[in-house]
């Protein structure tokens, strides 16, 4: 893996699932992105994590366990933040490529932190969209 990328909200889920494979591959990924610094998130990611593990997990995090997540792994991702520029790559993104609004924020974070690579199992896998290359890792 080179180059820089970006996580995308289902990865950092899957890594409390209990699909041995998912877990596995999205652990992988998530430890690359900080061991080795090549990998980022945004806000928004941070948002939808803890939305997810506060309410949807079998075992939900508790609001303890999710600050301890949030200084020790999510705060060192992150890098982009969103501002009035961001929004409207993210608009011109949905009208260009026909994505959702918060699909488009995704990709024009990715876009924003100069990644190559975005890591969603939620888009079209091999997909390139401007300066990013779409890779679902659990194909």
């Amino acid at each position: 893996m080179s180059g820089k990328f970006f996580l995308d909200t289902n990865i950092i889920v899957y890594t409390f699932s209990t699909q041995t494979e998912k877990q596995q591959k999205a652990r992988e990924l998530l430890e690359t992105a900080l061991n080795q610094q090549t990998g980022c998130i945004s806000t928004q990611v941070i948002q939808e994590f803890i939305n997810v593990a506060t309410r949807k997990f079998e075992k939900p995090l508790t609001i303890k366990d999710c600050v301890i997540y949030l200084d020790e792994i999510l705060t060192p991702l992150c890098e982009i933040f969103p501002d009035i520029a961001l929004y409207e790559k993210a608009l011109n993104i949905t009208e260009r490529w026909q994505f959702g609004f918060y699909d488009a924020l995704i990709i024009a974070a990715a876009i924003e932190a100069k990644c190559d690579t975005l890591y969603s199992e939620d888009l079209q896998h091999q997909q390139t969209i401007e300066s990013i290359q779409v890779i679902n890792p659990f194909v």
